[in-house]
């Protein structure tokens, strides 16, 4: 199985890179599956439901949210009417929506995908070591489910790598989000996950992790919150990772790190 992971998408530019691109990447590398961060796709705040339509009709099969998850106040309702839209598992037990799902890539096989929210410099939830190893022990790779993804969000490396290691053999993908910075990490783990510390953003990175670059150093040199943040709007980069897993095990055989388009150097593809 072959599976595309893209990073947070940041505005519109970001979408505008996503979407321009994720076809022909399915066509050129014979993908089967594909996920998407989605939490900073709404002018940098948060996904409205109008968008996450439009990903999930451009070729998305799942959307992934994080810290961003409630910046717009309409996906508390809306959150519960997507099956393939995926928030933080470890948030409180009665909030909306669904932290996992296990979905059909395009040839019927089931993918677990599960996202979790790191504790390091961030919200203070569920362990999130506990809350996805749990979840794995019920949903096993080569009995259960033919491949499982999982989006970290979390600010700390550290914490990061230690998820990817605690997980390694258990899952295809472990792919950290959140810093909006691609890393240079992505290998497979000695049992066989794929693992990226960062897969970094898509969006337009002569910018400050996707804002505009003015009122966000404004706000640094001022400590004053007067220069209201806007997602910078020249051309995107793609940020994104393909997975090739084996079909017996579901544990990876290769991972490859996609930089296209926008101002960073190019990889993985013309």
């Amino acid at each position: 199985m072959r599976i595309l992971f893209f990073g947070d998408i940041v505005g519109r530019a970001g979408r505008k890179a996503v979407l321009e691109r994720v076809h022909e990447l399915r066509e050129r590398f014979d993908v089967d599956f594909v996920v998407a961060n989605g939490e900073n796709a709404a002018h940098g705040f948060g996904l409205t439901g109008r968008m996450c339509e439009e990903l999930l009709a451009g070729g998305i099969d799942v959307v992934t949210l994080g810290n961003h998850s409630w910046d717009q106040r309409e996906m508390i309702a809306y959150v519960d009417t997507q099956p393939r839209l995926v928030r933080p598992m470890n948030y409180p037990a009665n909030t909306p929506g669904r932290g996992w799902g296990v979905f059909a890539d395009r040839h019927g096989r089931k993918v677990l995908v599960v996202q979790a929210m790191g504790r390091l410099f961030m919200d203070p939830l569920d362990d999130p070591f506990t809350a996805v190893s749990v979840l794995l022990d019920r949903h096993v790779m080569g009995r259960d489910v033919a491949a499982t993804v999982v989006d970290f969000h979390a600010e700390a490396t550290s914490e990061k790598m230690a998820f990817g290691h605690y997980l390694d053999g258990r899952a295809s993908l472990v792919a950290g989000t959140h810093s909006h910075v691609p890393t240079a990490d992505a290998q497979v783990l000695p049992r066989g996950t794929a693992y990226i510390t960062d897969v970094g953003m898509c969006g337009d990175y002569v910018s400050v992790i996707g804002m505009a670059v003015r009122p966000a150093v404004d706000r640094f040199i001022t400590k004053l919150p007067n220069s209201r943040l806007e997602p910078a709007a020249g051309e995107g980069t793609a940020c994104a990772v393909l997975v090739e897993t084996d079909d017996v095990s579901g544990r990876a055989r290769s991972v490859m790190p996609l930089r296209l388009g926008g101002a960073l150097a190019q990889s993985g593809a013309a």
